[in-house]
């Protein structure tokens, strides 16, 4: 009688041993369902304070194409996980909520307003990934233009989707000298810090180009002036035929209303102007003014500025078109990118980036691999009446003036910049 009982008992084992197979490859299956890990976007901006009209619109601009690219299914199988930051519009807010992010697993940093934020960012995040190895962390820098940020402060994780002090001053000089409106006396005012001073030096190096002298050249404290009016009155009693800043943000919004309100008869060429407010503040007073910038929807068929019109409730202004391009050469950079429902690495991130061109209305946009700065366009604008989109509910835009292809207007890698490669 023990054989049949020994028969029975192998065949129930092998039906255990099947179901416990079965649960164990279920089980399996789970896990690596669970082990897929999402794609974490950390923004850290000036989301409060006088720098926020500045810091929202990139926010606005990154959700527009990562909330389109988690539609079409998200990156590694899952969404894409964005989260907002608000540095305050000071370094150091910016640093803690860098370390916040790090330890939320943040893959991606994401910031464009003020350089000072975005060097004391890149550093942060140099150093995390220096003591990290394997999570490393990319900085994706969409707007901040101090030159040492790809010279003595570059690194392979940091790429900087924006132009430059010489790529807009070098542009706005060119033109304006081709058109006859740059005249000999130029008054240069900025912030003083290492963008405001980048300006600076890119004016006067561009005078012998330009065929102008720089009659007097005024640095001022960031975000600290509420009345431009006593600035205003020094330009007049310099008595130039143009004004050149990079002022941005509230010093540029209130620098132009003491301008329009002070009756100031001068040209101003600018890297900001678009900014929302110059133009309403200035007045008429702006007609004639000028601007170097990366977009202008002008120059387009209007198909994306109406999407986004529809998405963010604005025609696309500012900082935002080319903060949706760098997003859109994240999102073709990732398209290369198979983790398979594995981790996400910062290297393979870094490494599809440098190998990605996306084609934007305004031309190419691509990233110099030796310092991680972006190749683009510049667009140089005069504000006119008559325009297809005029800007901040007035009559006034931006007529496009000239298309500057980016090997016209970049500059040569910096020598302080030694990309190191892990």
């Amino acid at each position: 009688m023990r054989a049949p009982f020994q028969t029975a008992s192998l065949a129930t084992l092998g039906r255990l041993a099947l179901a416990v197979a079965s649960v164990v490859a279920l089980s399996a299956g789970h896990t690596a369902t669970a082990q897929a890990e999402p794609l974490r976007i950390a923004v850290i901006e000036s989301l409060s304070g006088m720098q926020a009209s500045t810091g929202r619109p990139y926010l606005i601009a990154a959700r527009y194409v990562l909330d389109a690219l988690n539609a079409r299914g998200g990156f590694n199988g899952e969404k894409v996980i964005v989260t907002e930051y608000n540095s305050g519009g000071k370094p150091s807010g910016a640093s803690e909520k860098f370390l916040q992010a790090a330890a939320e697993g943040a893959h991606i940093v994401l910031q464009g307003s003020s350089s000072l934020i975005a060097a004391q960012l890149s550093d942060d995040i140099r150093e995390y990934n220096r003591k990290n190895p394997g999570k490393e962390v990319v900085y994706l820098n969409v707007g901040a233009e101090a030159m040492e940020l790809t010279g003595e402060k570059c690194h392979f994780h940091a790429f900087r989707y924006s132009a430059t002090a010489p790529m807009r001053i070098g542009a706005l000089v060119s033109v304006m000298h081709q058109e006859g409106v740059l005249g000999k006396r130029v008054y240069a005012i900025n912030q003083n810090y290492s963008w405001g001073q980048d300006v600076e030096a890119a004016i006067k190096a561009n005078a012998a180009r330009g065929g102008y002298e720089v009659v007097e050249s005024v640095l001022h404290d960031v975000a600290r002036i509420q009345d431009f009016s006593p600035f205003i009155a020094k330009i007049k009693a310099a008595n130039p035929d143009t004004v050149l800043t990079g002022n941005w943000s509230n010093d540029l919004l209130l620098m132009m209303k003491a301008a329009g309100d002070g009756g100031l008869k001068v040209r101003f060429g600018t890297t900001f102007l678009d900014q929302v407010g110059n133009i309403s503040n200035a007045g008429e007073g702006a007609l004639g003014h000028y601007v170097a910038h990366p977009y202008n929807i002008e120059l387009t068929d209007g198909i994306f500025a109406q999407d986004y019109l529809k998405v963010t409730g604005h025609l696309p202004v500012y900082v935002e078109p080319n903060t949706v391009n760098a997003l859109r050469a994240l999102a073709a950079a990732l398209d290369t990118i198979k983790p398979n429902g594995g981790a996400i690495k910062g290297n393979d991130i870094a490494q599809a980036l440098e190998n990605t061109t996306v084609t934007t209305e305004m031309g190419p946009l691509a990233i110099r691999k030796e310092d991680h700065q972006a190749l683009l366009p510049i667009v140089v604008s005069r504000v006119e009446k008559g325009v297809k989109y005029p800007v901040d509910g007035t009559d006034i835009g931006f007529k496009p003036v000239k298309v500057i292809p980016a090997a016209e207007v970049v500059y040569p890698v910096q020598a302080k910049c030694v990309m190191q490669r892990p």
